[in-house]
């Protein structure tokens, strides 16, 4: 592996490393770097340096046999992030049944909220006059927000909480809901759609996406594209990348202007977002694209065939120059994450551990398995041996179960707690097999004991 270490790969950032839950960190969340009065936010407070970055190989994925795996510190005015890292994903400034100090305790380095339902409730004026995201939800590291295209595209086709990776067998109506009412529709400008929540009709285009995120305040955006499913034709695909280029040269535009125009303000990074689903050709291009432009940073996102995940993680990061750091959008399968890691991914979210945690699914080293069986109403060991969050060191599995069983909210806390610590742990341990030299050692055996028994994680 190669190390940077006394490289200077990012000379602008600032060198100290800061955790959320630190003092640090919590100053920073009342004065973050970058930003003074009467003046746009210092764009030097954001910033990206490598650590080490891992060696090719005879299967490399990237052009030569380059594998765009690397350890880093992504540097953000409210602090920084070891990458790789897991982004917890705090929907509505908040994970479902947790707390953010909660998140702290797990280790957790930052959280991601979703502009789509920020702008449905509370609504982003109400952030932007609590000081932004960050002080609004006391969290005291970095946040990100998504631009709210997934969900607006999930309220026009399949109605979906995630997309298939895997189409074989299905057809168009299992990812495209025919016969049941669109609620967005796309066309050059933008999206129109109908609130799930009371029916209004709103509009949503590049320009729109970025003065909600601008209020809300994250310190990493994404621009707004268009995400397609694996079901669209090529023809459409094609037609799309181009659309979401189009838009992401109006958000870069309108992130430039609200920048200068919001002053007193941290820098908020804007990602623009590579798309062109499972297509080597359309995802080179739209990556080239949006290289072309001034991002801070790339969103991996769209639909990924499962089997192409490297692949496409590494045809972008072929494209791309090496100091913007990699976001690798809606991932947390376990051989997902380390085929996003070893082919360049720095930062990965996903709601899955959360959300399957609330119905009993635990990921453990050995495999997911659900705490609902019946026959765990008798075991009164940890969720996980050896295990170090909270929930394994205080409570059985019998309990869990009789929690969750019962419906109790404090069963869906104690599962979250256990499944979002086993994602942010996965990558700090990843990292440390990067600095350490034995990647590749642990992926094939953390890998090979997860899905020993068949699990599905």
């Amino acid at each position: 592996m190669t190390d940077v270490s006394n490289t200077p790969t990012s000379s602008t950032a600032p060198a100290a490393l800061v955790s959320a839950g630190s003092p640090e960190a919590a100053a920073l969340v009342a004065h973050p770097r970058g930003a003074q009065p009467d003046q746009p936010g210092d764009r030097s407070a954001f910033g990206f340096e490598v650590v080490r970055r891992l060696d090719p190989t005879a299967d490399g994925l990237g052009r030569d046999g380059v594998r765009h795996g690397r350890a880093g510190i992504l540097h953000t005015p409210h602090g920084d992030i070891q990458t790789p890292a897991f982004v917890p994903v705090a929907t509505q400034a908040t994970m479902k049944a947790m707390l953010p100090e909660q998140l702290v305790d797990l280790g957790a380095q930052c959280t991601l909220a979703n502009a789509f339902h920020l702008f449905e409730r509370p609504g982003e004026d109400i952030l932007d006059e609590a000081g932004g995201l960050a002080k609004f939800m006391n969290w005291n590291g970095p946040t990100f927000t998504d631009s709210g295209g997934f969900q607006v595209m999930s309220l026009g086709v399949g109605f979906k909480k995630t997309l298939a990776m895997d189409v074989t067998g299905l057809k168009s109506d299992d990812i495209i809901a025919k016969g049941k009412e669109r609620l967005a529709f796309v066309d050059e400008d933008g999206v129109t759609f109908k609130s799930p929540l009371n029916g209004d009709i709103h509009r949503f285009s590049a320009e729109i996406s970025m003065g909600i995120q601008h209020k809300l305040g994250a310190d990493i955006m994404f621009s707004f594209d268009e995400l397609t499913t694996l079901m669209n034709t090529r023809s459409y695909q094609e037609e799309s990348v181009e659309r979401t280029y189009r838009w992401a040269k109006r958000c870069v535009a309108e992130h430039q202007r609200l920048t200068a125009e919001r002053t007193g303000k941290p820098y908020q990074a804007l990602f623009g977002v590579v798309q062109g689903a499972n297509y080597e050709d359309l995802r080179r291009h739209a990556a080239q694209q949006i290289a072309s432009l001034d991002f801070d940073g790339v969103g991996i996102g769209g639909a990924i065939e499962k089997r192409l995940l490297g692949n496409t993680c590494a045809w972008i990061c072929d494209e791309m120059p090496e100091l913007r750091p990699r976001h690798v959008l809606g991932i947390a399968a376990v051989d997902d994450i380390f085929a996003g890691v070893e082919n360049g991914g720095d930062t990965f979210d996903c709601v899955a551990p959360a959300r399957t945690a609330r119905n009993g699914a635990i990921y453990t080293r050995d495999g997911r398995w659900n705490v609902l069986r019946t026959a765990l109403k008798h075991d009164f060991r940890p969720l996980e041996e050896g295990c170090d969050c909270y929930t394994c060191t205080h409570y059985s599995r019998a309990y869990l179960h009789h929690l969750l069983k019962s419906r109790e909210m404090s069963g869906c806390t104690l599962a979250t707690i256990h499944n979002e610590r086993f994602f942010v742990k996965l990558l700090d341990d990843i990292r440390a097999s990067i600095v350490g030299g034995y990647f590749d050692e642990f992926r094939d055996e953390t890998l090979t004991r997860f899905y020993a028994n068949g699990s599905r994680g």
